[in-house]
């Protein structure tokens, strides 16, 4: 099997064994992104709403690398430490995406790196 990472220069280098992307197979496997700002390596503050605004420059910034857009998603995964927090982070979420919407699963989780609230990793037609 062969694959591929994809990494944004616009993006710090990953703090661990992981790729922010891999493509094989004709599909691009997204790594997932929480609201961390790349010029401090913090979460963004101001809580769900900023934070997926964040993610989503985030996986923008990948997506670039790898020359795909938000159209050619077909999968996203969104991990939430408050699913009370799922209806704002729904609004961005659908700021980015158009018919047909890419298949979805939204999980409560107990916790996510660096104390985000929201991490959001997507599967895209390469």
């Amino acid at each position: 099997m062969n694959k591929t990472a994809v990494t944004s220069p616009e993006l710090p280098p990953p703090v661990g064994p992981f790729s922010q992307a891999v493509e094989t197979g004709g599909f691009l496997y997204f790594s997932g992104q929480v609201g961390q700002d790349p010029a401090t390596g913090k979460v963004v503050e101001g809580g769900v709403i900023a934070e997926t605004e964040r993610v989503f420059l985030n996986l923008a910034a990948v997506l670039k690398a790898a020359g795909r857009t938000f159209d050619d998603v077909v999968r996203a995964g969104v991990y939430l430490t408050n699913i009370g927090d799922f209806a704002a982070m729904n609004a961005i979420y659908a700021k980015h995406f158009a018919q047909p919407f890419p298949a979805r699963t939204t999980i409560g989780v107990a916790a996510l790196p660096l104390g985000a609230c929201v991490e959001i990793d997507l599967v895209v037609k390469a």
